[in-house]
């Protein structure tokens, strides 16, 4: 599909269209205008699949993983959250160590290399219920207990930990990263407004932006990789997703160690306080994944195709070039009504796109060297994992 150059309202203008071709990121500006719909969505879906493959041409990648739920509680109320519980809320639970290993293990059988570590934002603090539990297993807090689970996980599986524990210290960063190639913490926005009484980020003391900001620049202050994102359709405007992901740019510009962005989609859940909010709609998800594409084309792009389903294919025409994390043993237990497709179905609808699915590790290729650089059991375990080409060995 060509890019088209006049300067119509509802077209690229000419010299934006320039800017594209020539690989150059797509200013703030047009980024606004793109996000609003004053481009036609055919055009920049052209432009940005047109990023994409001069980014990292002919291949999509994903991570086989197993989703480790480490504990549920939270002391956050996020509005569109149905994965939190209090402390004797049905389904509230705190996995020991041995179900820690019992899941890492059954991941292996299957060939998977990630443990994505997700849990609630410091409990401890909340709830002392926590505290004691924390105190029964030997760990003064839920990050020592995480940190001890990545280091088990390392030491007992080949599996490679992403933990998702929310705000860190610089130390806590470090601490993390001696046992895990990458960290992850969505951005999710940065619209104040989302913090007002009975928006989606009240009652939610770890979700003021420049909270969530410092933890990202301190993990490029000390060159660890980093995931992070924006979920869209949760109260912010078109313009506030461009804000988020030029905040994102502006780290990753100043460190280079945003390694992944993830644009997610709010689904509605039944039991949640944003039960009857409205979902963005697929051109939403669309113009957002190709807005975030143009404006950063030289960083890994992922959308999760189980939240896009039935044709998440369609996500490929916006220019993202990883599907996350997709999981042959556990659920996504953030989004359970949401099923994993079958990693046969999600290789052959990305490769009815002319593209090739590959398996990566919970870090990227490129991302690999500094990663690998650091003395001590985690880089044994990589260069274990990792093939010639910085993918996972047990590829698809």
């Amino acid at each position: 599909m060509r890019l088209t150059t006049d300067t119509r309202p509802g077209t690229f203008s000419s010299s934006i269209a320039e800017e594209v071709r020539a690989g150059l990121p797509l200013t703030q500006e047009a980024a606004y205008a793109s996000i609003r719909g004053d481009t036609e969505l055919a055009d920049l879906l052209a432009a940005a699949r047109a990023a994409k493959e001069r980014f990292k041409p002919g291949v999509v990648t994903y991570s086989r993983k197993v989703f480790i739920p480490l504990t549920n509680l939270c002391r956050d109320y996020c509005g569109y959250c149905i994965f939190r519980r209090d402390p004797g809320q049905p389904g509230a639970h705190t996995m020991t160590p041995e179900e820690v290993l019992e899941v890492a293990h059954a991941g292996e059988k299957l060939g998977c290399t990630e443990a994505l570590f997700s849990l609630g934002d410091k409990p401890e603090l909340a709830f002392p219920e926590m505290r004691a539990l924390l105190h029964h297993l030997g760990y003064n807090s839920t990050l020592h207990y995480l940190e001890a689970m990545c280091e088990l996980v390392v030491r007992q599986t080949s599996l490679l930990p992403h933990p998702n524990p929310g705000l860190l210290s610089a130390e806590w960063l470090k601490r993390l990263a001696k046992w895990s190639p990458s960290i992850g913490l969505m951005l999710e926005s940065t619209s104040t407004g989302l913090l007002k009484p009975g928006a989606a980020h009240d009652n939610a003391p770890d979700k003021p932006p420049h909270k969530r900001l410092r933890t990202i620049e301190e993990a490029g202050k000390l060159g660890i990789p980093f995931t992070t994102g924006l979920l869209i359709g949760i109260g912010e405007t078109p313009e506030d997703r461009i804000e988020t992901l030029a905040a994102i740019r502006k780290l990753h510009r100043r460190y280079g160690h945003i390694q992944e962005v993830i644009v997610q989609n709010f689904r509605v859940k039944p039991d949640i306080p944003m039960r009857n909010w409205a979902e963005p709609s697929r051109e939403d998800m669309l113009r957002t994944a190709a807005v975030a594409r143009l404006m950063m084309p030289d960083v890994n792009l992922q959308a999760p195709p189980n939240l896009s389903a039935p044709n998440y294919e369609e996500l490929l025409d916006a220019g993202i070039n990883d599907w996350g994390g997709v999981s042959p043993l556990t659920p996504d237990f953030i989004n359970p009504e949401a099923p994993w497709p079958h990693l046969e179905q999600l290789e052959l609808r990305t490769e009815a796109k002319g593209q090739k699915l590959k398996q990566r590790l919970a870090v990227y290729p490129e991302f690999l060297p500094q990663v690998m650089a650091r003395p001590g059991l985690l880089a044994e375990k990589i260069k274990a994992a990792v093939d010639p080409q910085g993918y996972a060995r047990r590829a698809v």
